[in-house]
C-alpha cells in the first residue's frame, strides 16, 4: 500500500483527495495546509478524520513514513516542495505549472534524475476522451499532415478570484496569468500534436483588471513549427475577461481535411466525407470543469499503475519539457526580452 500525504488543501487538493480515496494502491494519510483548520476539515471529509493533519510540509514529512505525495499549493511553492520530497526519495505527483522559471524547471530536473522517487506534473487534460479521439483521427493518416492550427481559451475569472487566494495576480507567486494559469493545458495539447516551435511571438495585455492583478488577463501568441514562406504555424488566443468559461476550442487544418476539438465534442471531415462529423464524448462522473475536461481521475491513476510497474509515466517531467519552455519563450517575446 501507498501511503500518500496531500500538500495545500484549497479546490484542486479536494479533487486530488477525492480520487485518492478511490485508488486501491493508495492509502491517504495525511493532508496539510497552512491553515491547519483546513487541513483538519479536508481530513474529516474524505478520511473521516484517520488522516493526520499538519500546518506544513515539513512537520509531515518529519511526522509521517510517506511514501508520496501530492503538490496541490501556489506555483511558486511546486518546485521547492517537490525538490524536497524528492530529496527524501519520495514519489512526487505536482499539480501544473512543473515550474516557473528557467532555473527552477532545471533545478527540479536535477532533482529528479538524483532520486529513487518518480515525479509526475498534472497535465491531466492529456487523458480527456476527446483528446485520444483527435490523436486516433491524426494517427490513422488519412487527413495527411496538419498545416495549420488554432486555439482559444475564453474563460472569466473576476477581482475576487485572486484577491481572496493571496496568491494569484503576483507575477512572483503565479509567475503569469492566462497562459501559465488557464490555458497551459491547451498550449500543451498543440504542442503534442504539432511538435516544437522554430519561433513565436506574442502579446499579452490586461484589461478588465488594472491595478488588481500584476500578471495577464489576456494572451496572444503566434507559433512557427516549420520555415519558409508558407510556415506551418499556430494561432493562440486565451483570455480570462471573457463574460464566462466557455469550452475550449482547438482546431488542426490537415492536407486533407480537419479536426476540431470544442468542450465535449470532437468535429472533424476527411477528404472522403460529404459533411462534418460529430463525436461527442461519455459524459465523465468525476469532478472537473465542465467547460474544458474530466482527466484528472485517469491522470492520478495512470501514475500509481505506473508506480506498481517498470511502465513510464505518460507525463514524467520530460514530457512537460516543449510546453514548458515554449511557455516561457511566449512569455519573453509578450515582454520583448527575446524574439
Amino acid at each position: 500500500m501507498i501511503r500518500v500525504g496531500v500538500i495545500g488543501c484549497g479546490n484542486i487538493g479536494g479533487v486530488h483527495a477525492g480520487i485518492l480515496k478511490e485508488i486501491k494502491q493508495a492509502k491517504l494519510c495525511a493532508m496539510a495546509d497552512i491553515r491547519m483548520e483546513r487541513a483538519q476539515e479536508y481530513s474529516v471529509r474524505f478520511t473521516q478524520g484517520k488522516a493526520a493533519a499538519y500546518e506544513s510540509m515539513e512537520e509531515m514529512l518529519e511526522a509521517e513514513e510517506l511514501h508520496a505525495v501530492h503538490i496541490c499549493t501556489p506555483h511558486n511553492c511546486h518546485v521547492p516542495m517537490a525538490v524536497k520530497a524528492l530529496k527524501k526519495g519520495i514519489h512526487v505527483f505536482m499539480e501544473k505549472p512543473p515550474a516557473i522559471s528557467r532555473e527552477q524547471f532545471q533545478e527540479l530536473s536535477e532533482a529528479s534524475k538524483e532520486s529513487r522517487g518518480r515525479l509526475g506534473i498534472c497535465f491531466q487534460n492529456r487523458y480527456n476522451e476527446t483528446t485520444k479521439k483527435v490523436t486516433e483521427l491524426l494517427e490513422e493518416g488519412s487527413m495527411g499532415q496538419i498545416k495549420g492550427a488554432r486555439a482559444f481559451v475564453t474563460w472569466h475569472r473576476d477581482a475576487s478570484y485572486y484577491t481572496e487566494s493571496g496568491w494569484r495576480g503576483k507575477l512572483e507567486t503565479e509567475g503569469g496569468g492566462a497562459l501559465i494559469n488557464q490555458s497551459i493545458h491547451a498550449l500543451d495539447l498543440l504542442l503534442n500534436w504539432l511538435g516544437k516551435p522554430v519561433w513565436t511571438e506574442a502579446t499579452t495585455s490586461n484589461h478588465h483588471l488594472k491595478g488588481i492583478v500584476e500578471v495577464e488577463d489576456t494572451l496572444e501568441a503566434y507559433m512557427a513549427f516549420t520555415e519558409g514562406p508558407e510556415p506551418v504555424s499556430a494561432s493562440f488566443y486565451a483570455t480570462t475577461a471573457y463574460g464566462a468559461d466557455a469550452p475550449v476550442f482547438l482546431e488542426l487544418v490537415c492536407e486533407h481535411g480537419f479536426v476540431r476539438l470544442e468542450g465535449a465534442s470532437v468535429w472533424y471531415q476527411k477528404a472522403e466525407d460529404e459533411e462534418p462529423v460529430m463525436w461527442r464524448a461519455p459524459k465523465a462522473s468525476m469532478p472537473g470543469k465542465a467547460y474544458w475536461g474530466n482527466g484528472h481521475e485517469a491522470c492520478i491513476k495512470d501514475f500509481y499503475d505506473c508506480l506498481e510497474s517498470v511502465r513510464v509515466y505518460a507525463n514524467d517531467l520530460a514530457s512537460t519539457e516543449n510546453t514548458f519552455y515554449t511557455m516561457m519563450d511566449i512569455y519573453d517575446s509578450a515582454r520583448n526580452e527575446e524574439r
